[in-house]
């Protein structure tokens, strides 16, 4: 990729201790000129329990990133930030960029805004979740002003479990689990799910915009540090335009 004209950038990236995908995905997405330097919480089930105890670890992550006076953080975990319902994100964007004086967001809220920003108010949900983190998601959503239709979860807790599943899972996924013609947008999440390669394949068989939780994530870090990202589908296009 080329990296004439492109800003220079450095961004942080909070990310729970057993995500393997959320840092390739950023890279992917970013000229060479940007560099992402992560920071891990303690986290190997995606549990309510084991989000909630991670949640301790966020303010030492984000003084570290602090520490290489990066130009924005990203918490990119989504149930991780959403496990409280809506105001939970704010806080936990407030707590980031207080503690590494730099602007912050976090995926649960990173979500909310692309779907506002692509006028979405209808959503089909896949996860790789289990049932009860499935229903937190649906409430924090709908809380949030977003109609769920349906949402659709894999049952998997363990974290290495769920980076080891494919863009084609997440393909197949979202091909079987949605009705393209009940929703403004689909959004896939979970920020160790590797769908972003998906999402260009899916938006031209569904019809709709799709939105994935690193997808907002990058997007949503990226404005607020005044880079441009090369990513994928509607809702980059829509921030290049």
């Amino acid at each position: 990729m080329s990296t004439r004209g492109a800003p220079t950038g450095q961004l942080g990236l909070i990310v729970p201790s057993s995500n393997t995908t959320a840092e390739p995905e950023f890279r992917a997405a970013l000229s060479d000129s940007v560099t992402v330097h992560g920071a891990r919480m303690s986290l190997e089930s995606v549990t309510v329990d084991a989000l909630d105890a991670m949640s301790n670890d966020v303010t030492r992550a984000a003084e570290l990133l602090g520490h290489a006076d990066v130009d924005a953080v990203a918490y990119a975990c989504t149930t991780g930030s959403l496990l409280h319902g809506p105001g939970f994100d704010a806080a936990l964007e407030a707590e980031i960029g207080t503690a590494a004086d730099a602007p912050a967001v976090a995926t649960a809220r990173s979500v909310v805004r692309a779907l506002e920003a692509l006028d979405v108010d209808r959503i089909a949900v896949q996860t790789p979740y289990t049932a009860d983190l499935d229903e937190k998601e649906r409430e924090f959503l709908e809380e949030s002003g977003i109609e769920v239709t349906s949402i659709d979860g894999r049952g998997i807790e363990a974290n290495v479990e769920i980076g080891a599943l494919t863009p084609e899972d997440a393909t197949e996924q979202a091909r079987e689990g949605v009705d393209a013609a009940d929703v403004d947008a689909v959004f896939v999440s979970c920020t160790n799910y590797r769908s972003l390669a998906a999402v260009e394949e899916l938006e031209n068989d569904l019809g709709v915009p799709v939105v994935t939780s690193n997808g907002a994530t990058l997007w949503d870090v990226a404005r607020v540090a005044g880079l441009e990202v090369d990513g994928p589908g509607t809702l980059f296009e829509q921030a290049r335009s």
